[in-house]
């Protein structure tokens, strides 16, 4: 088993995957995928009881991907773990034909189980799979990444009031509060806290976490498992860009790849703090 200190460090070869695939696609986006890495990881590597010998097994976890536009994550993360083979998804992110779009598309020989389409829906499919489940008497669990922007949509309410009136304790959501979306911060363009009492309201159990410290975010997962009588949603606070100086906490760079010379120096950069990580083990 992969200790917290591996996992740190793999996280931070994700990101660089991030920064080459990204360049050589020329779109795409950069903040919210650099803040996710650390949560992907502790996913793919530690917490989802799928591997890329299960990925068709039917008792596999189910993980839907509902701000699909941050899938550059989500594909290098399944590079890194041995789902696909890494050197395609550096060169054929967004390429015509290719299986990495811009938006996740289903694809289930990678690993991939839904559609990234519009903003909002994903939690609809993850609430019917998690009942799916429920009515099989089946274990295994349903996991739906969301982003804090994404909460603008109604449709995400209805979703979260179905979970809470089903109890289905089956299902975890992780919300990616980095507090930004592609026209400015989430506070300035349609605030959302009080977000926390929110979920409380809706009849959900609610943990809050560092969504950087990959401990805390293994010790949500296992609270998360425990609670037998609602579902959960992990709000986890991160930084979008995270561990390139020049794009964190900026939302210009949600929707924007770097320049040749822009990726030069992000690189640099995270494979310094990989390094600071090494030494310090």
């Amino acid at each position: 088993m992969m200790t917290i200190s591996d996992l740190e460090r793999k996280a931070y070869a994700i990101r660089q995957d991030i920064i080459s695939a990204l360049v050589q696609a020329k779109s795409g986006h950069s903040a919210g995928p650099l803040g996710m890495a650390d949560i992907f990881t502790a996913l793919y590597f530690r917490l989802l009881n799928i591997t890329p010998e299960t990925r068709h097994d039917p008792l596999r976890d189910r993980l839907v991907l509902s701000n699909a536009h941050i899938c550059p994550v989500l594909y290098a993360t399944l590079a890194q773990r041995g789902f696909v083979s890494r050197e395609i998804f550096l060169k054929s992110l967004r390429k015509l034909g290719s299986p990495f779009q811009g938006h996740s598309n289903n694809h289930f020989d990678i690993g991939i189980e839904t559609c990234g389409g519009p903003l909002g829906q994903g939690i609809s499919q993850a609430v019917g799979m998690a009942l799916s489940a429920r009515m099989d008497d089946a274990k295994w669990r349903t996991y739906c990444l969301m982003g804090d922007g994404e909460l603008d949509e109604g449709q995400c309410w209805e979703a979260f009031m179905l979970a809470g009136k089903e109890r289905l304790r089956n299902l975890t959501v992780i919300i990616d509060r980095n507090n930004i979306q592609i026209d400015g911060f989430t506070e300035t363009i349609m605030p959302l806290e009080p977000l926390a009492d929110k979920f409380r309201a809706f009849q959900w159990h609610v943990i809050e976490i560092d969504g950087h410290n990959i401990g805390q975010f293994l010790d949500a997962v296992g609270e998360a498992k425990a609670v037998y009588e609602k579902p959960t949603v992990i709000i986890a606070h991160t930084i979008p860009g995270k561990g390139v100086d020049f794009m964190e906490n900026k939302f210009e760079w949600h929707g924007k790849p770097p320049n040749p010379e822009e990726a030069k120096i992000a690189l640099k950069e995270l494979r310094t703090l990989q390094g600071y990580l090494s030494h310090e083990s």
